[in-house]
């Protein structure tokens, strides 16, 4: 049996893409943070970890970047899962004044909220929001979580797709200990700082021109350590043990003051 650790609740969105991912029988084991998923798995109490690094509506997810930079796991694969929100609760819509949820959730229901005149309270999780309002069991609270957290907790549902927008994804990665070898459709993911100097990120980016490599993302984020100096977060198109990639990585880590390969994993579609 697979064990799987994730933020969250039971119900919680990255228990159902862990599931979605493995598509057989896994066993999912809930932390209250990210990094205790994290360390879940580097002290070998599950064999993989699962992490929202981005969403297609709300963007990057801080805290997970920041994890990645000082995990030692390695990425092993991704999937995008969409999310459909729902308005869960045992009030009615009209007397609903207060919604609690995860910030991510909060955000990509903006529209809603505000149209509604609600009160926003956060929580460190969606499927948590609903055993918190089970709890407070007062029919003006209302939170936003997935239809499977609702069933879990036998709580009403209120309204279904209440998001800013119906296409709404969440990326996920996972971590293990393992790497992988070539599939013939692989992604890696980077982390590398630079120096502080006119062109420095220029000559890093010439080296994906010139070696006809497609970078599908980059970000960057506070080192934490030093004032306006940044970390750079790259995903592009390929693995790191063909021998093109292992070159050009090789003259990108000259260029930089630190450079870490987070690892190299089968592409995901949307589905």
């Amino acid at each position: 049996m697979i064990h799987v650790s994730f933020q969250g609740e039971r119900g919680a969105y990255s228990e159902a893409a862990a599931r979605l991912f493995f598509s057989k029988e896994i066993e999912t084991v809930p932390h209250t943070t990210f990094a205790e998923a994290l360390e879940s798995t580097s002290n070998d109490k599950t064999q993989f970890a699962i992490l929202p690094v981005e969403n297609s509506i709300e963007g990057s997810v801080g805290e997970s970047y920041d994890l990645l930079y000082s995990t030692s796991l390695n990425a092993t694969g991704e999937i995008y899962h969409r999310i459909e929100h729902c308005l869960i609760g045992t009030g009615k819509i009209d007397q609903i004044d207060t919604v609690y949820s995860h910030p991510q959730a909060l955000g990509q229901c903006r529209k809603f909220i505000e149209e509604h005149n609600m009160k926003t309270i956060p929580a460190y999780d969606t499927a948590g929001s609903v055993k918190m309002i089970k709890e407070i069991n007062k029919e003006n609270c209302a939170c936003i979580a997935s239809k499977d957290a609702a069933e879990i907790y036998h709580m009403p549902i209120i309204l279904e797709n209440i998001a800013n927008n119906l296409n709404n994804y969440t990326r996920f990665l996972i971590l293990s200990k393992t790497s992988n070898s070539e599939s013939g459709n692989d992604k890696t993911s980077i982390i590398f700082s630079i120096k502080h100097e006119p062109g420095s990120l220029f000559r890093i980016i010439e080296n994906f021109h010139r070696n006809n490599v497609n970078l599908t993302k980059i970000e960057s984020r506070p080192t934490k350590t030093n004032t306006w100096e940044y970390n750079f977060y790259v995903d592009f198109e390929g693995h790191q043990n063909n021998p093109k990639i292992s070159e050009m990585l090789g003259k990108i880590k000259q260029e930089t003051l630190f450079m870490k390969v987070l690892g190299s994993y089968p592409s995901a579609k949307l589905s």
